[in-house]
């Protein structure tokens, strides 16, 4: 069958010996040597089309991309016709990667602009899931270790693909490797010709990404390489859980897909998808390398665990809190055979190493792990001779979640100095509460009411405060340091020397908040945050 690729032909069908269209009797070899025979697709800048090339022994299949400027002045075909020739050179570039198809050709006709492209066969990604289903954590990973240094390639070449997505990755017959097709190099440059054009036609004339995969600076018309990074994140999700963008919930106060309930993987890889994901461009990683690296440190942290990993004895709870402590000593004094590695690198892949260890043993201590915080920070004496044999205040006793809710039911509205580490509060309303220098490190207060508390002086590292009523609470030299602070309410709160390093406060209201512009740096933002004053954006 011939197909005729005349936009406004009514019935492009034809018999595969007919020269010309027998419907608008356009003619239906193109260049005298591509006869196209099937419809691929049709998107932003034109359609797709696979044809055979009559010019080559055999016959080989191609694919024609077709440029469809949607008016037909001389301004506009000028700037396509520049564009076209960008795209070209781009792909003529790109195209001796393994992974990326070759260019064959390009030709203009008749005001059309054409792109003859190595056809590739197989299934995209798209109809992998849909046949074979949904991803495991290892086929997860397998797919982000060939395709990362794909993209890395791709940057190189000052090229940013800006449409990622499963539909555009196929996974090819003859040797099963990955293959990003579809570049856009016609969309990447309209931004640097779109000068002489009102923002209007820009817009209209050319895409700008599929909508749900590309990020809020790419819809802006400003993508950077880290846009490529977020589609490739949200590409992840589609392959983990066989929903596409549209069909998965967004938090509307931080703009963040909401992903992970259901899914079962390792919170290392959940970090790494969170920060490919981020809203903010400025928090994402900015290059294939950096999350390749993310990826690739795991299996030396992993051998580094077995002579890091602190396993708790039977034995008293003095016994128990003693062996850590000696153990920590150890793992600060051991010299570690490099091989070739830099001090720096070994050094952080300790620390790491040691906050997890710290966190898979106070999980494994359970209740005990209650009685070693509170020992560690009561038996230490002050460094000043005159004050030996004295304790510093510190959190004296612990209350569990049920407790705790039932002491303020009966109206208790103080727990000031107490370790209230690990637990689950969320969605707890215990507005009115002095909290003020006790232990909340790691606590759940996700949506509950914190409205008028006060956290003065409290350790609330990596707590969970996402969309929690923190309004006019007082937190002055509270440490929240690594705390997800993700859309909640600090409206006219005091955070007068408050930690927030690495704190995420993206989505976050800080209306009439007493807080710092130093303080603000050492926290993640996003475009939906509401500033001190009352206006929405990037601090």
């Amino acid at each position: 069958m011939s197909y005729c690729i005349n936009p406004k032909c009514s019935n492009p069908e034809n018999l595969a010996i007919s020269k010309r269209c027998q419907s608008c009797g356009s003619r239906l070899l193109l260049r005298d040597r591509y006869r196209v025979f099937k419809g691929l697709g049709l998107g932003g800048f034109g359609a797709t089309f696979l044809a055979q090339d009559e010019g080559l022994p055999g016959e080989p299949s191609c694919v024609i991309k077709q440029l469809r400027p949607s008016e037909k002045t001389p301004h506009i075909l000028e700037m396509a016709r520049e564009l076209f020739k960008r795209e070209a050179d781009t792909l003529g570039k790109i195209g001796n990667h393994p992974q990326v198809p070759r260019l064959l050709d390009y030709f203009e006709e008749h005001k059309q602009f054409y792109l003859v492209q190595e056809y590739i066969s197989g299934q995209t990604l798209q109809q992998e899931i849909k046949s074979a289903g949904v991803f495991n954590e290892a086929g997860l990973r397998q797919f982000l270790r060939e395709i990362l240094p794909l993209l890395q390639y791709i940057h190189d070449q000052k090229v940013i693909h800006r449409d990622i997505k499963p539909a555009n990755l196929i996974r090819r017959s003859q040797d099963s490797r990955l293959v990003l097709i579809d570049f856009g190099a016609v969309k990447n440059q309209v931004s640097n010709a779109a000068f002489n054009l009102s923002a209007q036609t820009a817009l209209t004339v050319y895409a700008i990404g599929t909508p749900g995969f590309a990020p809020p600076e790419q819809m802006a018309m400003r993508p950077v390489f880290a846009s490529d990074v977020y589609a490739l994140g949200v590409t992840c999700i589609y392959l983990l859980t066989g929903k596409s963008p549209k069909d998965l919930e967004y938090n509307r106060t931080t703009g963040d897909i909401m992903w992970e309930q259901g899914v079962q993987i390792s919170d290392r890889l959940t970090k790494v998808l969170r920060t490919m994901l981020e809203v903010s461009v400025r928090n994402r990683y900015q290059s294939a390398q950096e999350v390749l690296k993310a990826l690739e440190v795991e299996p030396y942290l992993d051998s580094l665990a077995q002579g890091l990993l602190v396993k708790p004895h039977a034995g008293s709870n003095d016994q128990m809190y003693n062996r850590l402590e000696e153990s920590n000593v150890s793992v600060s004094s051991t010299r570690f055979d490099t091989s070739g590695r830099g001090v720096a690198q070994v050094a952080a892949a300790i620390r790491a190493r040691r906050a997890k260890v710290t966190d898979a043993t106070e999980a494994r201590l359970g209740g005990i792990q209650q009685y070693v915080l509170l020992k560690k920070t009561t038996t230490l004496p002050s460094s000043n001779s005159s004050s030996q044999g004295q304790k510093s205040q510190v959190p004296r006793r612990y209350f569990d979640t049920k407790s705790l809710l039932a002491a303020y039911l009966k109206g208790r509205r103080d727990f000031s100095l107490y370790n209230l580490s690990l637990l689950n509060l969320q969605g707890a309303d215990l507005s009115g509460t002095n909290f003020n220098s006790s232990q909340l490190q790691k606590t759940n207060l996700q949506e509950a009411n914190l409205q008028n508390s006060d956290f003065g002086k409290a350790r609330l590292n990596k707590a969970n405060l996402r969309d929690a009523n923190l309004s006019n609470a007082y937190l002055n030299h509270a440490d929240l340091e690594g705390a997800d602070l993700r859309g909640v309410d600090l409206s006219y709160a005091c955070l007068s020397n408050t930690n927030l390093q690495g704190a995420n406060l993206c989505g976050a209201n800080l209306t009439g908040a007493k807080i710092s512009e130093e303080q603000l740096a050492l926290a993640k933002t996003n475009w939906m945050t509401v500033r001190p004053n009352g206006k929405r954006g990037l601090l």
